[in-house]
């Protein structure tokens, strides 16, 4: 007589299940900025061990209903191993950007597990009472993940976002992502392009824009450890990679896939430059496209750019870092390699120009200082040490349009050091930045508003700036702006939105009509903007005030229902900020509808946004007796 096949099938679940569970247990420590999600989905699967060791110990024959309930669930642990392997050890840049999705596999397969435990009945099986109460607990915290989202990190969301759109975003920023995100050493660096190269080269599908956000991100990520940490650790192997403070590589010279230095560039047939490793292993995994244009390839031959070859070789010795395939060219340098663009003597012989020089001799400095100013951190020490930032502010008041651009730049680029701000501040700068904020070419316009951003970093230059008159030409700048000035605009306005009183000055300055009129334009590519700081200013009595009077319900209902996870939760922000004490504003949501969409935000949306969304639906609800009657 052969074995029972129900016995048999019973104890082999049972086995894959337990051996499921023990994979689980054994998976490494995540550290991204899903560690949290992945952390709790482990600890409550460890949980279940005690179930199924119990089960297999036991002997005890199961019921078809209880296998096939056993079934389900090793199907849901084998989703949820899938969904854990997937997130440790990939790009941790890719994880924060698609956090929403990561945590929706989350989600999906907390739901699967729970609804596979509902099926089992308990009490058909001969199980200890001391297991019994633990799986049972083990459910209910399943039960409750599932009716719930872990939360977002709304701090990471608005550094990420600032760190996309601007092109040179504030340190302050660039260092909470590195340590968010853990990338704080060149290790974490170099497996951080490790893991973002594998995820590029062996995606399924071409990976377009997203590529490109990641690149520039991890980019001005990088830059900013190399640059904030001369000392970063150097482990055993990479030598010359970094000598003291490292200079920043130039774009051309980082193939567009791994962000590294390349050692070998050769040309596709878009003309497109690519790292001959990294291309190649591209076109094996069996893509016909050029990965940064997208373009199909006319053929697969890689033809060496010699020329490129040469300049980085060239560089490399200039800048003193060693070549990608030789270890022989900086070390003979050790102390000789060059640290800086900073020669102090050239440096006091712009000073020089700048403080006696004729006006061409003013604008050619002010134009040196500027660019050596963006080129890297250690030449901001240089320039502010040297004594250049009051007379770069004398300079703000220059009659020349270009000298006066160059010295506003050359200020906003020094900026950059935190240390810098303070002495710029002191110097005198906010009300002749302001001026040129009001004054000036649309350049020097631009970086006016992205200076005062980047000073307003600070809460007590928040209320010099505003107490300066910046708002009202900043609210100009919003509206007559080129596309770059209006972000540079509301980006300064936002935050100096922080501090109160100028709430207070932008409302009077009139921002909110414009505010509206670009959250009604979705063509602007100002919504989010436009929402965010309506948001900060609805808290406001004044602002509140000012925004009930142009008939914002319609829009924010709108936003609720199609915008993005983060302009509804703004939209329910201001909304619930209106609808607080104005029952004239609660109706008219209730009459457009907004029950629905806030009902759907409370289940669906950020963790700010249910409660926002709750609130509004609890003051909707107290009044629905009264509107009925």
């Amino acid at each position: 007589m052969g074995p029972n096949p129900i016995e048999s099938t019973e104890q082999s679940v049972l086995n894959r299940l337990s051996e499921s569970v023990k994979s689980i247990s054994e998976l490494p420590e995540c550290r991204n900025v899903c560690k949290k999600m992945y952390g709790n989905l482990v600890r409550r699967v460890k949980l279940l061990s005690p179930l199924f060791e119990e089960l297999r110990d036991s002997n005890q024959e199961l019921g078809e209903e209880e296998v096939k309930a056993l079934e389900s669930l090793r199907v849901a642990l084998d989703s949820a191993k899938e969904v854990l392997g997937s997130v440790n050890g990939a790009s941790k840049l890719y994880q924060a950007l698609q956090r929403e999705k990561i945590a929706q596999k989350f989600h999906e397969v907390t739901q699967q597990i729970e609804a596979a435990l509902s099926e089992i009945h308990y009490d058909n099986l001969e199980i200890s009472e001391e297991v019994r109460e633990q799986i049972e607990l083990v459910h209910a915290q399943f039960k409750r993940a599932k009716g719930r989202r872990d939360s977002l990190d709304f701090q990471l969301d608005m550094d990420l976002a600032i760190a996309q759109k601007e092109k040179d975003p504030d340190p302050a920023v660039l260092k909470r992502l590195s340590e968010k995100l853990h990338l704080k050493t060149l290790e974490d660096l170099k497996k951080e392009s490790c893991t973002f190269h594998e995820l590029v080269i062996l995606s399924d599908e071409d990976p377009g824009d997203s590529f490109e956000a990641m690149s520039s991100l991890f980019k001005k990520i990088k830059d900013w450890v190399l640059m904030a940490n001369p000392q970063v650790d150097n482990p055993e192997g990479e030598k010359g990679l970094i000598k003291h403070r490292s200079p920043v590589i130039p774009d051309d010279f980082r193939c567009p896939i791994s962000l590294e230095l390349m050692k070998d560039p050769v040309i596709v047939s878009t003309g497109q430059t690519y790292e001959r490793s990294c291309i190649q292993k591209w076109l094996d995994a069996g893509h016909k496209t050029c990965p940064k244009t997208q373009q199909t390839l006319l053929h697969t031959a890689l033809t060496p750019n010699y020329v490129l070859k040469s300049l980085i070789a060239l560089w490399c010795e200039s800048n003193g870092v060693e070549l990608p395939k030789s270890q022989a060219n900086c070390t003979s340098k050790k102390f000789g390699c060059k640290v800086s663009d900073c020669d102090r003597a050239a440096v006091d012989a712009l000073l020089e120009k700048l403080a006696t020089g004729n006006p061409e001799q003013q604008r050619a400095a002010a134009g040196e200082f500027r660019l050596l100013a963006k080129r890297n951190a250690d030449n901001r020490v240089c320039i502010a040490e040297a004594g250049a930032i009051p007379l770069l502010v004398e300079l703000l008041s220059s009659l020349d349009p270009r000298t006066q651009e160059h010295a506003v730049t050359a200020l906003l680029n020094l900026s950059i050091n935190e240390n810098n701000k303070g002495t710029i501040v002191n110097a005198g700068a906010i009300p002749e930045i302001v001026d040129v904020l009001k004054n000036g070419s649309t350049e020097a316009r631009e970086n006016a508003a992205a200076t005062l951003f980047s000073l307003s970093v600070i809460d007590e230059y928040k209320v010099k700036i505003g107490a300066a008159g910046a708002i009202p030409p900043l609210i100009t700048l919003l509206c007559e702006g080129t596309p770059r000035g209006k972000k540079d605009a509301a980006t300064a306005i936002f935050n100096l939105s922080i501090y109160q009183g100028n709430k207070a000055r932008a409302v009077k300055a009139g921002i909110v009509g414009p505010l509206m009129r670009l959250l009604k334009d979705a063509g602007s590519g100002m919504v989010d903007e436009a929402l965010a700081i309506l948001a900060i200013l609805a808290s406001h009595l004044e602002g509140k005030t000012a925004i009930s009077q142009v008939e914002p319900i319609p829009v924010l209902v709108e936003v609720m229902r199609t915008g993005s996870p983060r302009n509804r939760e703004n939209a329910a922000a201001v909304l619930w900020s209106l609808c607080t004490g104005d029952l004239q504003q609660l109706k008219l949501a209730r009459e457009l509808g907004a029950e629905e969409a806030l009902k759907e935000l409370s289940e669906n949306g950020t963790d700010r946004a249910k409660r926002k969304a709750g609130n509004v639906l609890e003051l909707l609800q107290r009044i629905e007796a009264t509107v009925d009657t």
